[in-house]
């Protein structure tokens, strides 16, 4: 589910209200919310992915299966029509889960997309704020501790993910057609798991939201 970050308000002590922050801070502070409600789509096609890819692993695999049943039963026509049946509907319902997988990285590859917009929204900003008040930045920071140019961890983020996405369309391009059952326990494990996406993209994330009241501290 989309979390509406933000709608939400905190107030740190000694500070203004964080509903009073206009111009460079509230777009940061609208940015922070974006970055978190793209990682819970992108988590929730993760795991709806993974679950398509299981399934084309082991219908990758009857299909290999089938294919050398037939080869020993040929000549032998009592058990020839069944085998082509079941193969067809095998590999009518590869062919349908390799096209819903397709789909979820579709739709990744929109998230990065707008991922990719954010991190320009972040620069533009922090261009602004170089120009307004020089290359030592402003005196009060926008939000709690850091200075404007400390929000480019965008760039980090965005980076992480579109590495994450190249490797998912390496798998969905592979795993329908690898026999080797090691092979693919790689190729699911690397999706579920997602190794370039790793502790210090969360990290990255959940202090960006800490910094701009989206957590309380």
């Amino acid at each position: 589910m989309e979390v509406d970050l933000k709608g939400s308000e905190t107030t740190t002590p000694g500070r203004k209200s964080q509903s009073a922050v206009t111009g460079s801070a509230r777009k940061v502070k609208d940015n922070a919310a974006d970055w978190h409600n793209l990682i819970l789509k992108w988590d929730r096609l993760n795991d709806e992915g993974s679950t398509m890819a299981n399934k084309i692993v082991n219908l990758g695999f009857n299909k290999s299966s089938q294919k050398e049943m037939q080869v020993m039963m040929e000549g032998q026509d009592t058990s020839a029509s069944s085998n082509s049946e079941n193969a067809f509907e095998n590999s009518r319902e590869l062919e349908e889960e390799c096209d819903k997988l397709l789909r979820v990285v579709d739709k990744m590859t929109r998230i990065v997309s707008k991922m990719e917009k954010l991190v320009s929204s972040e620069k533009g900003i922090i261009d602004l704020e170089t120009f307004q008040y020089g290359t030592g930045g402003r005196q009060t920071p926008l939000f709690q501790t850091w200075p404007t140019s400390q929000f480019d961890v965008s760039s980090e983020l965005y980076e992480a993910y579109k590495q994450e996405l190249t490797l998912k369309r390496a798998i969905l391009q592979e795993l329908a057609h690898t026999t080797n059952p090691d092979l693919s326990m790689v190729y699911l494990s690397c999706w579920l798991y997602q190794p370039y996406t790793d502790d210090r993209a969360k990290l990255l994330l959940e202090g960006l939201l800490l910094e701009t009241g989206h957590r309380p501290i």
